[in-house]
């Protein structure tokens, strides 16, 4: 409309903008006859600062320090960071669609409910499910963790509600209602109190699973931070009460499509309410009950909102999003300004791995957490908990179960992620580098002037080569079969190659140049003091392509010949795909 009659903008669209904005103060002065606002955008539309999009519908939202947790209908909760929208980690274990997702108060553990008639609690820190909680018999709607991460209260479609012992996982008591629990929660007043969702009321029950009076017309129900209020959603109407004398604070009126989430932000002070595709904002603390600003960019459907900081909201769609607004008339980023909003600090990449065959590569952080990434994607895969910390560490996938190897202490320690246990502990001192062969049939340990080559499995007998090279070393990530290994000068093409051919044999030198792409990585190694990183076409002599900026200097690198894979002291993962060179005339 705006491309075919520009003009139309004078006479019409400038009446709708926000008087807040900068378009609306430049042309109130030219044109008088513009109104300060038009009911309905008094203030200003919210701006999106950020979609991310998801390959499955989002169902359930919840937040914890600048982390959100989206349940999705393709079975999987995915975990973002709040302040740049990147994904951190998928958690995998459900069967059927997420309905709902919620962190407990300390950050540690979220519950999920799902359509698989299972409660899951996850563990955060390794990605892992903690427990699953078995005992529905349909749909589980709803659930959450108590304040004191002791129990969990669970809402199904076959109006029952489960409260759950998180330490026994047994359930202590069971309340049926007249319809399906929609919703969920413990009382933030009354730790002892549950309050439920069904047939369009609002229940209140004890963990005894008597109920309590009175009930109250209403399809959603939020408490602000301070338990001092609640909002309660019925239909086209939000009100506002006073927790203790049940007053009336506040009404607000939706025109269009019926109230379906709410939430408090962190100060008390906003209300946001889901209609249909949109979100409205109000301020409690105003007697206009006019929305502030009206959030619109969804296609479909607002399942769930969450603030995130007084002046940030998330809301998760059915349109496969999940959109990031700021809320006021701001003219930076509220992460810098909200003294209540933290900046997320990712743990530092402490080491990369990569293999290509299986599609994905591997990273571990100072907080001892490995992560499996897929290459083609960038997306997270999986994540694990691992003990201690580590010097040097490597990672690879062997018949489908992830083995992570580390130097500490003058020991390799090798430890399988997926039965979480320790396998073996080699001794050995002044390990500069570790890497395990890409089928795993190896591990490779890196001296000051030798290589060793402890068979995987077996461990006996080690094999040890002298080096020639003069320098400051380091492995080559390169492994073309399960044999062969380099080794090269940082920041240098000088290499040095050994063939450790069959278990048994003895290893032979060969020439480093042999087998290898015609792409080489120069650069970028562990304890790198100067210089570039970049790719170099060998056959031609021509830089391809330089990590620049902050991305100039990984803490580590695995080149492959065509993925390469970095990682960064600001927990950042790099993956990079050469394919279009490679398959360039040469």
């Amino acid at each position: 409309m705006i491309h075919g009659f520009p003009s139309q903008i004078y006479d019409h669209a400038l009446l709708f903008s926000p008087s807040s904005s900068w378009l609306h103060k430049y042309y109130a002065t030219e044109l008088p006859h513009i109104p300060k606002a038009v009911k309905g955008v008094k203030s200003g539309w919210g701006t999106c600062s950020r979609t991310v999009r998801l390959t499955a519908c989002a169902s359930a939202l919840s937040y914890w320090n600048n982390t959100i947790a989206a349940g999705c209908d393709n079975w999987e909760i995915i975990i973002l960071d709040a302040i740049t929208g990147s994904q951190s980690a998928i958690l995998s274990g459900h069967t059927s669609r997420v309905r709902s997702v919620a962190f407990s108060s300390d950050g540690r553990s979220l519950v999920s409910g799902s359509n698989d008639k299972t409660v899951k609690l996850w563990d955060i820190q390794t990605g892992g499910v903690a427990k699953t909680f078995y005992g529905h018999t349909d749909f589980v709607y709803s659930a959450c963790i108590s304040a004191d991460c002791t129990k969990i209260a669970s809402g199904s479609i076959n109006y029952k509600i489960y409260l759950w012992d998180i330490q026994t996982g047994k359930c202590l008591c069971t309340i049926k209602q007249v319809d399906s629990v929609s919703h969920v929660m413990f009382s933030p007043i009354d730790p002892l109190q549950i309050i439920s969702v069904s047939d369009d009321k609002i229940w209140k029950w004890d963990i005894n699973g008597h109920q309590i009076p009175p009930t109250y017309d209403g399809t959603y129900i939020t408490f602000s931070p301070d338990h001092s209020q609640f909002a309660v959603c019925n239909e086209n109407v939000v009100t506002v009460q006073n927790s203790d004398s049940r007053e009336i604070v506040a009404k607000f009126h939706i025109a269009s499509d019926g109230a379906e989430h709410c939430c408090f932000s962190p100060d008390g002070r906003f209300i946001a309410v889901a209609a249909g595709p949109n979100a409205y904002i109000w301020d409690t603390t105003s007697p206009d009950t006019d929305p502030i600003q009206t959030l619109i960019g969804h296609n479909y459907n607002i399942a769930s909102l969450v603030f995130s900081s007084p002046s940030s909201l998330i809301s998760a769609s059915h349109d496969q999003s999940v959109k990031l607004w700021k809320i006021g008339t701001l003219s930076t980023d509220p992460v810098t300004i909200d003294q209540q909003s933290t900046l997320f600090t990712l743990p530092s990449i402490l080491s990369v791995s990569l293999q290509a065959r299986a599609g994905i590569a591997v990273s571990s952080d100072e907080n001892g957490v490995v992560k499996t990434w897929d290459i083609s994607t960038g997306l997270c895969k999986a994540s694990f908990q691992t003990p201690g910390t580590r010097e040097f560490s490597d990672a690879k996938l062997i018949d489908g179960r992830l083995v992570f190897v580390w130097y500490e202490d003058d020991k390799i320690h090798i430890w399988d992620t997926g039965k979480e246990e320790l396998i073996e502990t080699l001794d050995t001192s002044g390990c500069i580098g570790l890497r395990i062969s890409e089928d795993g049939s190896r591990v490779f340990c890196l001296h000051d002037r030798s290589l060793q080559a402890w068979p995987m499995w077996t461990w006996e007998p080690v094999y040890e080569v002298e080096l020639e090279l003069e320098g400051e070393l380091c492995l080559d990530s390169l492994s073309i079969d399960s044999s062969k290994v380099w080794v090269q000068i940082q920041n240098s093409s000088l290499q040095e190659g050994w063939d450790f051919g069959t278990l048994g044999s003895s290893p032979v030198p060969f020439d480093p140049s042999i087998g290898r792409p015609h792409l080489d990585f120069i650069g970028g190694r562990l304890l790198q003091t100067d210089g570039p990183c970049w790719i170099k076409d060998t056959v031609t002599g021509e830089e391809v392509f330089q990590l620049r900026g902050k991305y100039a200097e990984p803490y580590d690198v695995q080149w492959g010949g065509r993925y390469l894979v970095a990682g960064y002291a600001s927990g950042e993962v790099l993956i990079l795909d050469f394919d279009h060179v490679l398959s360039r005339d040469i």
